[in-house]
């Protein structure tokens, strides 16, 4: 283990928790105007907070706030005290824009170490990290955690696909930080140049920014011949480094919940869910300065379980992210998420892990076309494997699609950069 926290029996942890929560409100309350006007409608105040239980008086803090105060108005400390500046990667309207203080940056530092020692990365170990650097938090979490480890960080940033290929090769990383989409790009075009992923000493990548179903990581560990670790984490409450899997059992992410709190609640209500039940991740920062951040509501899909794993780490592992609250799709009275759907059509052996869904309206009707790719290495037809995709949809899903198209491997666009783009909306 990387840090002794990680094997905390859970009554010891409730109580730093409840410290924790009881410094973050009071910082809150006091150094910043939102806060303390939301808690005062709320009926809530500092001295209310007696245990950790009582998060679940405070009030939401939603995406929308963070631009509502635009640039800085959430901020809990002075500029001068503000070491550095980042934002979410989001592409509508203003980014939220995030702040550190020293402390602050120490403890994502950790929190990134301590996720890559569980990711199996080792002190002494090269890591090419192929995560954006600039305003977006992936390069520089990962970057600064890498170093914190005590590993050696390659920081080939994102995009360059032929110089990534050129580093694996002339390096040797023994690990990779990337997307999955583009773990998928990067064993494609090895593949173009006759490259073999089992010549490369490469043995781990460390997977995030996006969701991915379990068939599109056996797709990864199988292209590249290595384990794919998922890491989590959102700008609005560190950047990377909220949980990860251990690479011993890989089955959901430990949350280090001595620096952030998660609930799931019922996305329409609000109310928390019992352990197991999926719902809308909330989670709540315990150590933050410069930005305290109280029940955020993320967006994200995922349920909490509270055993202690395999592996002997007690914190809560929270599921891999199933979807958006925001990307669930409606069509004709069906609710669907975009990743239930790239689940059952990669189930298909012979279908490829790349898609596109286009929703169109006609009418008061929702509607809903698919492209999908035939895999390289698949026998069957085009019609064939159209009537087999249709076939698992409907009996899955209960979901039928106005028009479902294969073509041929390589047709739908990747991207070297960013988050990809499966759900294109036109209505």
């Amino acid at each position: 283990m990387y840090h002794d926290i990680e094997t905390t029996p859970r009554s010891e942890l409730r109580e730093i928790q409840t410290d924790r929560l009881r410094e973050t409100v009071r910082r809150a309350y006091e150094n910043v105007d939102f806060y303390r006007e939301r808690l005062e409608e709320a009926g809530v105040s500092p001295a209310d907070i007696e245990s950790i239980d009582d998060i679940a008086e405070l009030p939401f803090t939603r995406k929308e706030h963070f631009r509502e105060q635009y640039p800085d108005g959430l901020f809990a400390v002075p500029h001068e005290d503000v070491r550095r500046i980042q934002a979410s990667s989001g592409t509508t309207g203003k980014q939220k824009l995030v702040g550190y203080t020293d402390a602050d940056l120490r403890v994502w530092r950790d929190v990134m170490a301590r996720s890559l020692a569980a990711a199996g990365v080792e002190p002494g170990d090269l890591f090419q990290n192929a995560y954006g650097y600039g305003l977006f938090t992936g390069g520089l979490g990962f970057h600064d955690g890498v170093e914190g480890l005590g590993a050696t960080v390659l920081p080939t940033g994102g995009g360059n696909t032929a110089r990534q290929i050129e580093m694996l090769q002339d390096l040797g990383a023994d690990a990779l930080g990337c997307t999955p989409s583009y773990c998928l790009y990067l064993a494609e075009n090895m593949e173009e140049r006759g490259i073999d992923p089992q010549d490369l000493p490469l043995s781990t990548v460390v997977i995030g920014a996006e969701p991915f179903t379990d068939p599109m990581r056996a797709e990864i560990e199988a292209a590249l011949d290595v384990t794919a670790v998922d890491i989590y984490g959102l700008s609005e409450l560190i950047g990377p480094g909220v949980s990860v899997e251990c690479a011993e059992v890989q089955n959901g992410m430990h949350v280090w919940e001595d620096h952030f709190y998660p609930e799931v609640v019922d996305p329409d209500t609000g109310e928390p869910l019992p352990e197991g039940e999926e719902g809308e991740l909330v989670l709540t920062s315990l150590t933050k300065e410069a930005l305290p951040v109280l029940r955020y509501r993320t967006g994200d899909v995922t349920s909490l379980t509270y055993e202690t794993c395999d592996c002997g780490r007690t914190a809560v592992r929270m599921d891999n992210v199933s979807g958006r609250v925001d990307d669930l799709l409606i069509v004709r009275g069906v609710n669907v998420y975009a990743s239930s759907i790239e689940e059952v059509m990669v189930d298909v052996d012979a279908i490829a892990p790349h898609y596109r869904i286009d929703l169109y309206r006609e009418g008061s009707l929702d509607t809903m076309e698919i492209t999908v790719e035939h895999h390289e290495d698949a026998d069957a037809g085009a019609d064939e494997l159209r009537d087999r995709v249709e076939t698992r949809l409907d009996e899955v899903l209960n979901v039928s699609v106005d028009a479902l198209e294969v073509v041929p491997y390589g047709q739908i666009e990747r991207q070297e950069t960013g988050k990809v783009q499966r759900v294109f909306d036109h209505r």
